[in-house]
């Protein structure tokens, strides 16, 4: 039988997992950490289940006595699924539980950041508000008040990729003959417009650029979002990039410093961040083809960065998870979180180092132009010369790195002022 000690051990793992108490009663570990109450029993020779609330707002002991009060009603002839009010709907068709079976179909066709992402959403977003309702009861006035409070917090996108995931669980629900219509879909023209995002602000002086860096590594945030966004000014990767980095990704860390690999080949291979096709912004048909990885070559900055991370990632999976040892990596913000407390909103963003690091080593480099484009991961414009042309430049892009990392790493007076 269940433990209280050991229900507040039991972390998540990358997949599901459930600990039996007695009498079918069990705790369901969702991925995401979530701890669920579910009572297994046989209704008319078919097995089924029914959830009975999720852990601590449901303890031990009440689930013992939720548990033991649906048996006494499946023993007199009744559902237990179902409230004393005859109309009341099956526990199984509520909107969180097809949200989950939902998430669980669609999964498998995800990167694991991505599913992560999605769910948390959903999570923080969502269930809180209408999880527990029958999906028949959700209108689209429900939906568009739901959306209006993310919106007011203003996360503009954030709510329309909500509003998104919404619509695909009631297409879902409508599959699965529980729903009849998808209240998301005349919701998500309700919303407000997406904001202008024509260009990304960046800076483009050196000094301005160094303070911007500096005033990152004193923001006021958590140690893995600041590492994160460390190594997107580093390495002038895309968010994602790096949100998503796994330490198999890393090759060539010498064995003295920090271990990335298990090779003892690896100390005689300069430092490299090999990102998976499958996480660059390329088209679907190039995702599966290892020949589309791109290659970071790591400065001495980087590599003391990583090691920094590794220290912190408690075993993680994730070079940048959402707390030590967690199998999901940071939120989809916490980089440009990170931003705003360093007091860059409006003026240098995230993808801003991307802009600085071409602006500024064009202009000092000019000759290593198709190097530098190469370490953006910029497609030739020319595609007669991109077909022929596999040049890859990997001596002088290090060179790049290491002078990039040498600006931003100088000491700086103070940080940027506001304008």
């Amino acid at each position: 039988m269940l433990t209280a000690a050991r229900i507040r051990a039991a972390a998540p793992t990358a997949r599901a997992y459930k600990l039996a108490d007695a009498g079918g009663l069990h705790l369901h570990v969702a991925p995401s950490g979530r701890r669920t109450w579910r009572w297994s029993f046989r209704l008319g020779g078919k097995p089924q289940l029914l959830t009975l609330g999720a852990f601590p707002d449901v303890s031990l002991a009440d689930a013992r006595e939720l548990r033991d009060e649906a048996r006494r009603r499946l023993r007199a002839g009744e559902d237990p699924r179902r409230g004393k009010a005859p109309d009341q709907p099956v526990a199984d068709n509520n909107f969180e539980t097809i949200a989950r079976r939902w998430h669980a179909a669609k999964r498998s066709s995800w990167s694991t950041a991505h599913a992560g992402d999605v769910l948390a959403s959903l999570e923080t977003h969502v269930f809180p508000a209408i999880g527990a309702m029958p999906i028949t009861a959700i209108n689209a006035p429900v939906v568009l008040q739901l959306l209006q409070r993310i919106e007011e917090r203003g996360s503009i996108e954030t709510a329309r990729r909500v509003c998104q995931r919404i619509s695909a669980i009631f297409v879902r629900a409508i599959a699965e003959a529980i729903a009849t219509h998808d209240p998301a879909a005349i919701v998500r023209r309700a919303l407000a417009d997406r904001p202008d995002t024509r260009r990304q602000a960046a800076l483009t002086d050196i000094d301005q650029v160094r303070g911007a860096f500096a005033a990152i590594g004193a923001a006021s945030a958590p140690a893995p979002a600041i590492m994160a966004a460390q190594l997107v000014a580093l390495t002038a990767v895309r968010c994602g990039s790096a949100r998503g980095a796994r330490w198999e990704e890393f090759e060539g860390i010498a064995a003295d410093r920090i271990i990335f690999t298990s090779s003892d080949e690896a100390a005689k291979i300069k430092p490299t961040w090999r990102i998976p096709a499958a996480r660059m912004k390329l088209k679907r048909s190039r995702k599966a083809d290892a020949a589309y990885d791109h290659i970071v070559q790591l400065a001495p900055a980087a590599v003391e960065l990583l090691r920094r991370a590794r220290a912190a990632a408690g075993g993680s999976p994730f070079v940048f998870p959402r707390r030590a040892g967690a199998i999901s990596p940071i939120g989809e913000n916490a980089i440009l979180d990170v931003h705003a407390a360093a007091g860059l909103a409006g003026r240098h963003s995230p993808h801003g180092w991307r802009a600085a690091f071409s602006t500024i080593l064009n202009e000092r480099r000019p000759a290593d132009r198709a190097a530098i484009d190469l370490t953006l991961a910029h497609a030739p414009k020319d595609k007669v010369e991109a077909a022929y042309n596999r040049a890859q430049h990997h001596a002088t892009r290090r060179s790049l790195f290491e002078e990039w990392a040498e600006i931003l790493t100088a000491p700086t007076i103070e940080p940027p002022a506001a304008e």
